[in-house]
C-alpha cells in the first residue's frame, strides 16, 4: 500500500527494501513490513521478480476498506471545514499526530483508539538525524522483543525439561516397585514351597514310624501267637488257650494291622524318578490297577499298562497279578508309601 510505503520512506529505510518487505509480507501491514525488514537488513536485496508473495487476501481486502472508510471520512472532515486542506491525522484520544491513514491506523491497532480527525497541522520531514535515531529506537525495541522473546522460550525449555525428568524419575520409581513386588513375590513363594515341602517330609517321616510301629506289633502278635502267650495290648484270661484261640478274632479291632476293618487307605505314592509325592485315600476294595489309573492322571510320563510298584518296608515288589487284588488283600491298609516306576 502507497501508506505503508511512504511511512517507510519516511523512517529512512532504503527504498528497495521496503519494496522488497511489502512484496514479501503481501502487503499485510506496517509492522509485517518493518519486522521483514530488520530481520534482514544483513541480507542482500534479491531481484523482486523471484520474491514469493504470501498475501492474505482477506487481511487486504480488510485494509483496502479501512482505506476507503477512512478516505471518505477525510473527505466529509474536508468539506464540514470548508475544503481546508488536510495537513496530517490526529488521534482525538491522545493528540498524536500521524502523517498518513496507513500511520494512523498502525497507532489504532496497537493502541486501541478508534477516535481520529483531520489537522492542518503539518508534519516536517525527518532530518537525517531524526532518521538515524528513529531507525535506531525501532532497532532497539525489536532488540528487546526477541530478548523476552529468548526469555520465554527458555523458561518454556526449562519447564518442558523439569517435566520430562519429573516423568523419568517416575518411571523409574515406578519399575523400582515392581522389582521390589516381584522379589516379595518370589521370597513369599519359596517360602510356601519350603514350608509344603517340610510338611510333605514329616507326613512320610510320620507314616514310616506309623508302618514301623505296625509292623513291630503284627510281629509281636504273631509271635505271641505262635508261643502261647498273652498277646500284647489284651488283657489276661483265667483260661489262656481259648484266649489265644480268640486272639485272631481280636487282632483287628485291637491293632488294626490286618485292615480288614477299615474302610479307607490312604497312599503316599513317591516316583522313582524324583519330584513330589502324591497322596490320595482310596477304598480298601479298590485294586492296585486302581491306583495305577489314578497316578496315570496326575502324571503325563505313567501308563497304566507298564507302570510298576513297590514298597520299601516292607521290601516287596508287586507283580501285574497283584494289580486285580485289593489294597486290603495286599495288606496296605489303613496307609502305605509305594514307589511307582513309569
Amino acid at each position: 500500500m502507497a501508506g505503508d510505503k511512504d511511512a517507510l520512506l519516511g523512517m529512512g529505510f532504503d527504498p528497495a527494501r521496503v519494496e522488497w518487505a511489502l512484496k514479501a509480507t503481501g502487503n499485510r501491514g506496517l509492522q509485517p513490513a518493518m519486522d521483514h525488514i530488520l530481520e534482514n537488513e544483513a541480507k542482500s536485496v534479491p531481484d523482486l521478480g523471484a520474491v514469493s508473495e504470501s498475501s492474505s487476501s482477506a487481511r487486504k481486502d480488510g485494509m483496502d476498506v479501512d482505506d476507503d472508510e477512512d478516505a471518505e471520512a477525510l473527505k466529509t472532515l474536508g468539506a464540514a471545514a470548508g475544503n481546508v486542506e488536510a495537513k496530517s491525522i490526529k488521534c482525538s484520544e491522545c493528540g498524536k499526530i500521524f502523517r498518513n491513514t496507513a500511520l494512523a491506523q498502525f497507532h489504532a491497532e496497537k493502541s486501541g483508539h478508534d477516535q481520529f480527525e483531520e489537522s492542518t497541522e503539518e508534519i516536517k520531514p525527518l532530518t537525517e538525524e531524526e532518521k538515524k535515531q528513529k531507525l535506531a529506537e525501532l532497532r532497539q525495541k525489536m532488540a528487546e522483543k526477541r530478548a523476552r522473546q529468548a526469555v520465554e522460550d527458555a523458561k518454556d525449555q526449562k519447564a518442558a525439561e523439569a517435566l520430562r525428568r519429573k516423568a523419568g524419575k517416575d518411571m523409574i520409581k515406578i519399575k523400582e516397585e515392581l522389582k521390589l513386588k516381584q522379589a516379595q513375590q518370589e521370597a513369599e513363594q519359596r517360602k510356601r514351597y519350603k514350608i509344603e515341602d517340610a510338611k510333605a517330609k514329616a507326613a512320610i517321616k510320620a507314616q514310616i514310624e506309623a508302618d514301623k510301629k505296625a509292623r513291630n506289633e503284627k510281629f509281636a502278635r504273631e509271635k505271641a501267637i505262635r508261643d502261647g502267650l498273652p498277646i500284647p495290648g489284651e488283657s489276661s484270661t483265667s483260661t489262656p488257650a481259648p484266649a489265644a484261640a480268640a486272639a485272631p478274632n481280636k487282632a483287628p479291632t485291637s491293632s488294626g494291622v490286618a485292615g480288614k476293618d477299615y474302610s479307607e487307605t490312604r497312599l503316599q505314592i513317591r516316583m522313582s524318578t524324583g519330584g513330589q509325592p502324591y497322596t490320595t485315600t482310596l477304598s480298601s476294595d479298590a485294586s492296585l490297577r486302581e491306583v495305577a489309573e489314578y497316578l496315570a492322571a496326575q502324571v503325563l510320563t505313567v501308563d497304566v499298562e507298564t507302570v510298576s510298584f513297590a514298597q520299601h518296608f516292607p521290601r516287596k515288589t508287586f507283580s501285574r497279578d497283584d494289580f486285580s487284588k485289593t489294597l486290603r488283600d495286599l495288606g496296605l491298609t489303613p496307609s502305605a508309601v509305594l514307589i511307582a516306576t513309569p
